[in-house]
Parts: C-alpha cells; structure tokens; sequence
C-alpha cells in the first residue's frame, strides 16, 4: 500500500499546548506574568513543585552530523539508480532539512534543492537570499540565484539539463505544491515527472541510531514533562490551564513542546474538542502531543484521572493497554504493517468493544521522524513489510461517546529481531507513570 505522508495531523494547528496557553494558565498558578519569565533564572514559586524539578535536556541534544546526510545523498541516489529517476526536486519542508539541513518556509518565492543520480547537490533560491542559504546548508556548496524579474522556473529547468536530466525522468518531492511542480514541468515539456516518494520515503523511513538517539530523548522528554504536569493536577483546571503547565514544563526542559488536552467527557472524541473544559474529582484527561530535539518529534498519548478513577475506566483502560502489548508482541521485521493493527483491534472488539472500527475508530499508528505523521500506517491493507530502524506509533484507543474515552500512546521501534517502545508503557491508571 502507498504510503503518502509528511503532512502533520490538522489538529496539530489548533493544539492549545502553546505558550500564550501557558500565559492564560497563570492566573490558576498565582503570580500572573512570572513563572515564564523566571524560567530560565531559576526555580519561580509560581511554578508546581514537580514542573520546577524537571531537568534541562537540550544539552543532551546531538545533531545529525554532516557525514550523515553525506550517506543520505549517497542512499538517495542509489534510489535514484534503482528506481531509473535521474534527478530530484525537493522544496521546502522537512525533507529539505533532512537531506541539506536547510530551514526554509514555503512562499511564493521558490527555493529548493536538486538532487542529481551522481554528482554534488544544486541550491536555486531568490538572489537575495544566497548569503542564507549558504549559511544554513550542511551539504554541498552550489547555489544558484534567481532575480525578482526572472522566471525561477525556467533556472530550475537549466540546472536539470544540467545534472543530464532535461529530458529524463524527474522526481518531485510529495509536498512541492501543485503550482511549483506545474511551473517546474511547463519549463520542462520533453521530461517525464514522477512522484519522488521511492528516493524520499527510501531514506527518511530507515531510522539511523543518531535519529533514533533523537527521536528517543524527545520522547523521554514528553514522558517526564507529562508526569510532571499530573502531579500538578487539581479540581478546576480548565484544558487550557494544564495545556499551559505542559508549555511551562516544557520550557524547563529546554525543548519546544505542546499537547492537546481533553477532559471528562471530551476525551470520547479521538482528537478531543474546542469546548471549554472543566476538570473535576474522577475524570479522565488525555495528553496528546510531543516535542522536537534537533527537529525530530515524540508523539506520546497518556490517560490519566484526578483522583479515584472508576471501575468502567479502569476496565477500558486495563483493555487498551492490552492491546497496545499486543501490537508491540506482534512486531518484528518481515511481518505485515496491517498484522500490528489486526493484532491490537483483536484484543479491544474481543473484549466487548466493537465490531470492528466501532469504538476504536482510527488506525493503530502512523510512522514518525521528522514529521510527527510520516511514513508508513499500520492500518488494514497496508501489507507493507516491517524493516528494522522504521518507528511507528503505537496508539489503540476505546472511545465511549457521551462518556469517556481511554488511547495509550507510545513510539514502537522495529530491532533487528522484535520491537521496542522508546517510553515505558504506562501500567496502570492508578501509577499512570509507574
């Protein structure tokens, strides 16, 4: 099954997990103003006891080296050659910053980067933004400038002649938007265009140890923050008021983070609501969201309850963290993508909780990187074999509506003989943290 990704979740963009959130929240925490600007200048009263405990991390941070994405252009191209593609376009996005190291917005003003099959990377962009892109590239020297009353397209197109590809087959990267690779093909009529997803996806689904260092302190991170941010739990909160402690804990760490937070009866939808929120004595909250170090996410989901949860949550939960084991137990390299959902659906529609799609209502997980959805999906028809170094979310949910919902959510990395989490599962919902 073709897996078409990079694109993160729209709920991502209403995430109330922000620092203006955090801001609201002050009122609740007593000195407004303070606890943000203190941070930073040491420990703040402000601030919950277990938010101020939490440790800087971002010094723990190792970027990807510049040797490494030298082995990416050389992985890249032998995608290149297997796949018959003589050169690719990438555009902005993370893909960009993966191969080059680039952080580049997209506008109307194109600035990309053409991988050739063999030979050293080609950097076009705006003129005025030469010095920039020289300074942020991490892979190869050649920028090619364009002036505002020139056509970026037709510079596009002399730079493919000439790598050889101007009347070859030419790949563009999945998320260059239809008006760039419109105006990329009309400079071009003799080429042949091709989706790029076999060079792109090649490389960034294979996870090399220095991502998977990344990928697991962030996730790390997500978990002590989270943790953190129960302990500071009391009646009244609004979603908004511990989406803001998530903001403040997270800027004790030293990483940018946010989560989506639901509560009581909004946790029944898998991404929540914008209703206001109240929390009360026996409610379940879900945490919903991640972090990046050096540009790679956690995606960490948490049930938790204030107080005393009840016997119908403690079931449901008891039931999700079953199936969440399941898919974990099923995991190992040559097993079907689909077999980890089949796996985890199993336990939750035998348990009482379906038929099928019934009560959990999304797939199992999606891959994660650089993007905190890429590829590939553990979903029903992808029949796609695991490969060690590919991470995935491992996320069932029961959701009961008009009354509560329960998603268990950590990172599953493929070894060379299993699986593992990247986070301790969460064993219980009376020690949610252990």
């Amino acid at each position: 099954m073709r897996n078409d990704a990079l694109f993160d979740h729209p709920r991502r963009h209403f995430l109330r997990g922000s620092l203006a959130a955090g801001a609201m929240a002050l009122p609740v925490l007593g000195q407004p103003g303070s606890a943000l600007a203190a941070e930073g200048r040491g420990d703040t009263p402000a601030l919950p006891a277990s938010i101020r405990a939490l440790q800087p991390v971002a010094q723990r941070v190792v970027p990807i080296s510049a040797g490494e994405r030298v082995q990416r252009l050389a992985r890249a191209q032998q995608l290149m050659e297997r796949h018959r593609i003589d050169a690719v376009f990438i555009g902005a996005g993370t893909s960009l910053t993966y191969f080059t190291g680039m952080h580049w917005w997209n506008s109307e003003r194109l600035t990309g980067v053409i991988l050739p099959r063999s030979g050293e990377p080609v950097y076009v962009t705006p003129e005025f933004e030469r010095g920039r892109t020289l300074e942020q590239i991490r892979l190869g020297n050649d920028v090619r400038g364009w002036q505002e009353d020139e056509d970026p397209y037709a510079l596009v197109a002399q730079v493919l002649r000439g790598v050889g590809a101007g009347n070859g087959t030419i790949g563009i990267e999945e998320t260059v938007p239809f008006f760039r690779s419109k105006g990329i093909m009309g400079a071009l009529p003799h080429a042949t265009f091709v989706d790029a997803w076999p060079v792109t996806a090649g490389c960034r689904r294979i996870k090399s140890p220095a991502e998977l260092a990344l990928l697991r302190l962030a996730n790390q991170t997500t978990l002590a923050v989270y943790e953190a941010v129960w302990k500071a739990l009391v009646p009244g909160m609004s979603e908004d008021d511990i989406a803001g402690l998530v903001a403040m804990a997270y800027a004790r760490t030293g990483l940018r983070g946010s989560a989506d937070v639901n509560i009581g009866p909004y946790t029944a939808s898998p991404h929540g609501s914008d209703a206001p929120q109240r929390l009360t004595e026996g409610m379940p909250v879900i945490f919903d969201g991640g972090c990046r170090a050096d540009g790679y996410t956690s995606d960490i989901t948490r049930t938790v309850v204030l107080g005393q949860a009840g016997d119908d949550i403690r079931r449901v939960f008891d039931i999700v963290l079953d199936a969440q084991t399941s898919a974990l137990r099923a995991a190992r390299p040559g097993v079907a993508m689909e077999a980890l959902d089949a796996a985890a659906r199993k336990v939750i529609v035998d348990a009482g909780y379906g038929p099928d799609y019934a009560y959990f209502s999304h797939r199992l997980g999606h891959g994660i990187g650089m993007d905190m959805h890429e590829w590939d999906y553990l979903v029903r028809g992808n029949t796609r074999l695991l490969e060690p170094g590919m991470t995935f979310s491992d996320e069932p949910g029961i959701y009961i509506p008009g009354r509560f919902g329960v998603r268990l959510e950590d990172i599953l990395h493929i070894t060379a003989d299993g699986a593992e989490l990247l986070t301790p599962q969460s064993p219980s919902i009376d020690h949610p943290f252990g």
